[in-house]
């Protein structure tokens, strides 16, 4: 019995340690040790101090300095949540596998978002201005080569328009509309400092930009009339390792359209045609052999290679960050190749540290040297212009491999070969710029700190140009009998220095109260260098021997003996004082005030001063307890704002007569050049006067949909004008002008609406779609001058100019004769009030103020080129490994001039042309063809087009590499992807771009061969490492 006992306790003892063997075995079974990285989701940086915790339970870890964690003994089934300021909080189950690597999106929630505001900063949440955000986000997603492209359809009430599609050229940035006929560009501050281009930044260089559309600009007074863009470059992160970002393009660019034309057939056929309605001999005589000639734009036009390289370098320290970036773009031409390339260099370094725990150092510094080869474009005679109106009876070049010539009758003085336009031109601008930001940050007293900041940019144009001898043909403008070589140089500086004073403090956890109090000294000086024209000889500039100088060559001399001695070419001065206050009461309601009071060297002793205040409020009304717990309703924020700001973007010392005119007098009965009295000073010329409201809404639904919505009204008064004088009181002297006026008021009205949704449909795939849009009415109210009416821009040769300012109508609207189809007979004709040489098959145009007669006061109203609408649309997903992005933008109502026709006998014609009259009942819209005398060439809305459009601008996919070759490589991250841009272009517009225009208020929307902006291919690499 007792040894039955004893081996019952053994065999119980064996089963308990099975039990408890099955159950360890089972238990481990079930946990796994955790290990992995954690990774920026966009720059592939690992992020150092990223909180993981098991949900549910109070263990966790963090990241190491390599981002870097491991959790061991984790239960398969196990939920981790990853946590790091200023990201989207991430959580993952825990499965089978150890290794979970993990990217974390950095945070764009309503409530967290930083907005640059002007001077500091504020969490969207707190923004009462209309103030719009593109983030480094989304410029990484579109890879623009130029920044402008990362606005355009971007941004509701932002528009622009490229003055040239050549490789760097300007952009025309419009923030709510024509706001002035003089300068209406937006102010841009590169890290606080004043540049006047975006096209010399470096995209890749950029961290955000801030948009600032209404009175929230007003805190940089009278340079904000026109919106502020405020663009903030990268900088490293605090305690991090080295590391780099390269990214790398390649490709090429082709023009996005040609213009149909005449073959040279059809060209013979019509100009015989035209020849034989006057009663004239006819220019060809066979035409069997003809066939179809040369054209012309496909000589023109060529694909061009582009490449651009970029690298950037991030350090940190406990206490500093640091941030290098080196870049290389570069392009050619379309048009020309390497005689239009643009190359752009930049070397860029950001240095922030903590002296001490409450004294803080910033400093950004870039240098840029730009190049750029010019070919002439966008005007009469320009290289598109002759591509389109030259001949296709015309060879490319004669039999003995010279360029040939136009006839020597039949397409006037500007048409030339543009081939030998292109072979001939010899030039080149290169650009040394270097520019800093530096600023002191000092904390005291717990809730005060000063900060200063010394913003500085100089740069040094150079030019040199060779013009060889050369005959285009008989008579051309372009000929050249002197072969000549002209040398100019230009230097520019200019600073801002700022001290400022800041007061921050909440009360009671409900009143936070902000105020700042500062000062602003701005300085801007320009001096010629060099001027210097010589003769010269060689075949090309890089072979160029130097002679004596030409007669008057010495431009420079000239200058300065008119200039009292000096080199000096403006000198204008900006002193400013200014003070904010910000209340906020429990994050509900919001109130902001700005007062400001400038001093500009451009006005005189009594207009030298002016104040402008601007005010906004807001109301976050999901912060009520009405609206807070809803499921619906995840933010709503109501907004006003209201104010004056000034503007005075004029020539210096336009309030006083200066002796910088020329003139001859008469001593001894010998003629001796001398001084006189250059532009006519008005000494009345005050600040021009903006004053903007805007009412909007921020709303964000479920937390996925985000809705802004805007109106705004921006009256501008007092326009700061050229006026229309007589030539008695000597404007068009040598070296005068006409005298400033303040004569006008603009107002520009509309509604501004932009929609954002976003999704993650699972952990492989996400998606992002923005759409927005931006209706407008611009309507001048009053024009002050004798007339009121201000004239410009140009139409064909030696017509009044077609474009006006005067109360009623848009800005820089269309004004000319109406057209009600064509005559059909000459009973048609006979029956309608006079129209000079009118014959059937012409233009009929309305006899508007039925006086029976048509003449010039018939002329109307016929068109302007400011859009009614403009919108755009983004869409961007990812799915595993793949991401894709494309962006499209239109314009709706918006009128073009076609003005790149040169009309005379024996150019080339559209093919368009096709479609003309040749009998009663043939056509009611495109007149006949004839070398007579008609009105058809007269400005009328013949020529005036619809100018919408829709534009698909940029297409990208991309796809990264996995993690295991990212291991194995020790990179922390590598993308390949493929992009096109300006893909394609729907519009009924006949010319090349109608996205492009000079950006002229008055003239702008003309169209004289607009070099098109390229449609280009592109393959890229990103990597991390």
């Amino acid at each position: 019995m007792k040894q039955t006992k004893l081996k019952l306790f053994f065999m119980r003892k064996k089963i308990t340690l099975l039990l408890f063997t099955f159950i360890t075995v089972l238990a481990s079974a079930q946990t796994i040790n955790v290990k992995g990285v954690v990774k920026d989701a966009i720059s592939g940086e690992v992020l150092p101090g990223v909180s993981i915790s098991i949900k549910g339970t109070t263990l966790g870890t963090e990241t190491d300095f390599d981002g870097l964690y491991n959790l061991p003994q984790i239960s398969k089934g196990s939920i981790l949540v990853f946590n790091y300021l200023g990201y989207k909080k991430k959580e993952v189950i825990v499965a089978d596998s150890e290794m979970i690597n993990v990217s974390l999106e950095q945070s764009t929630e309503a409530l967290d978002e930083i907005v640059v505001i002007g001077y500091g900063t504020q969490k969207k949440k707190e923004v009462t201005g209309a103030v719009a955000v593109v983030s480094s986000q989304t410029i990484d997603d579109l890879k623009p080569t130029r920044i402008e492209q990362a606005l355009q359809g971007q941004v509701a009430g932002v528009n622009i328009t490229q003055s040239s599609g050549s490789p760097g050229a300007a952009s025309n940035i419009r923030i709510r509309g024509v706001s002035t006929n003089g300068d209406s560009r937006p102010l841009i501050l590169l890290d606080g400092r004043v540049i006047e281009d975006l096209s010399v930044v470096n995209p890749s260089d950029i961290e955000s930009i801030n948009i600032l559309k209404d009175a929230s600009a007003g805190i940089y007074g009278v340079r904000a009339a026109n919106g502020v863009i405020l663009v903030t470059t990268k900088t490293g992160r605090k305690n991090s390792d080295f590391k780099s970002i390269l990214n790398m393009q390649i490709g090429f660019q082709q023009t996005t359209r040609e213009i149909p034309m005449l073959n040279g057939t059809e060209y013979a056929l019509l100009a015989n045609e035209a020849f034989a309605a006057n009663g004239e001999a006819l220019p060809f005589s066979n035409i069997s052999g003809i066939g179809q000639g040369t054209n012309w734009q496909n000589q023109v036009f060529e694909n061009a290679p582009t490449f651009n390289i970029d690298y950037t370098l991030n350090k940190g320290t406990e206490k500093s960050t640091y941030s290098f970036g080196l870049s290389v773009l570069s392009q050619d031409g379309i048009v020309g190749g390497d005689k239009a390339n643009f190359n752009r260099s930049n070397l860029r370094f950001n240095y922030n540290t903590d002296i001490l725990d409450n004294l803080k150092f910033t400093s950004s510094t870039i240098y840029t040297n730009t190049n750029k080869k010019n070919l002439i474009e966008n005007t009469l005679g320009s290289i598109l212009f002759n591509a389109v109106n030259m001949p296709p009876t015309t060879p490319v070049r004669n039999p003995n491999g010279s360029f040939s010539q136009p006839p020597v009758i039949g397409t006037g003085i500007e048409v030339a070969n543009p081939l030998a336009q292109i072979d001939n031109a010899e030039n080149r601008t290169w650009i040394n710029k270097i520019s800093g930001s530096y600023g002191l940050n000092y904390s005291f007293l717990d809730h005060f700190s000063v900060e200063t900041r010394f913003q500085a940019n100089y740069s040094v144009v150079n030019s040199n140009t060779f013009n060889p001898v050369y005959n285009y043909g008989n008579g051309s403008v372009f000929n050249n009998d002197i072969s000549t070589f002209t040398d100019f140089q230009q230097s520019y500086f200019d600073y801002t220095f700022d001290a400022f004073a800041k007061y921050e403090r909440v009360y009671n956890d409900v009143h936070d109260v902000k105020a700042m109090l500062g000062t602003s000294i701005f300085k801007s000086t320009s001096r010629f260098e060099k001027n210097l024209t010589s003769n010269a000889s060689g075949t090309n500039i890089n072979d160029v021997v130097l002679g004596n100088d030409v007669l008057n060559g010495n431009g420079l001399e000239i200058f300065i003996n008119n200039n009292n001695g000096s080199n000096l070419s403006f000198d204008s001065r900006l002193l400013s004082y200014f003070a904010r206050l910000q209340y906020a009461y429990d994050g509900k309601y919001l109130f902001s005030a700005v007062i400001r009071r400038d001093g500009s060297s451009n006005f005189g002793p009594e207009n030298k001063f002016g104040f402008f205040p601007t005010a906004s409020a807001g109301w976050v009304a999901s912060e009520e307890d009405f609206l807070r717990d809803s499921d619906m309703i995840s933010f709503l924020k109501l907004r006003a704002s209201y104010g004056i700001i000034g503007n005075d973007r004029i020539p210096g010392f336009r309030f006083v007569s200066i002796l910088n005119g020329e003139s001859e007098y008469v001593f001894d009965n010998q003629l001796a050049q001398g001084l006189a009295i250059g532009p006519i000073a008005n000494p009345e010329i005050k600040w021009e006067q903006q004053i903007p409201l805007n009412f909007g809404v921020d709303v964000e639904l479920l937390n996925k949909v985000n809705i802004t919505m805007d109106y705004f009204k921006k009256t501008t008064e007092d326009l700061l004008v050229s006026a229309q004088t007589s030539g008695i009181i000597g404007v068009a002297a040598p070296g005068s002008l006409v005298p400033v006026v303040n004569a006008g008021t603009v107002v520009n009205k509309g509604f501004e609406f932009s929609i954002g949704y976003k999704d993650d449909i699972s952990e492989d795939f996400r998606y992002n779609v923005n759409y927005n849009f931006t209706k407008l009415k611009n309507e001048v109210t009053f024009v002050g001058n004798q007339t009121g009416i201000i004239e410009g821009g140009s139409f064909g040769v030696g017509q009044e100019p077609p474009s006006r300012m005067e109360a009623g109508f848009p800005i820089g609207y269309f004004y000319g004769y109406q057209t009600n189809g064509l005559f059909q007979s000459q009973a048609e004709v006979n029956a309608h009030a006079t129209q000079t040489n009118a014959a059937p098959g012409d233009l009929r145009f309305v006899d508007t103020n039925g006086d029976g007669i048509i003449d010039p006061d018939d002329r109307t109203y016929i068109g302007d080129p400011i859009a009614d609408i403009t919108m755009g649309l983004n869409l961007s997903f990812n799915y595993k490994r793949f991401d894709f992005n494309a962006y499209a933008f239109a314009s709706l109502g918006n009128e073009i001039v076609r003005n790149y026709e040169r009309n005379l006998p024996l150019t080339n014609r559209p093919a368009y042309y096709l479609d003309r009259w040749t009998g009663a009942g043939t056509s009611d819209s495109f007149p006949r063809v004839t070398t007579g005398a008609t009105s058809n060439n007269l400005f009328s809305d013949f020529y005036v087009e619809d100018g919408s459009f829709l534009r698909l601008q940029s297409v990208q996919l991309g796809y990264s590499v996995g993690q295991n070759l990212l291991d194995r490589l020790e990179f922390d991250k590598v993308r390949f992807f493929v992009s096109a841009t300006n893909l394609f272009t729907l519009s009924n517009y006949k010319g090349y771009d109608p996205t492009t225009s000079n950006g002229s208020p008055i003239g702008g929307g003309i169209d004289q061969g607009f070099y098109p902006s390229p449609k280009t291919f592109l393959l890229g690499i990103n990597v991390n490492f």
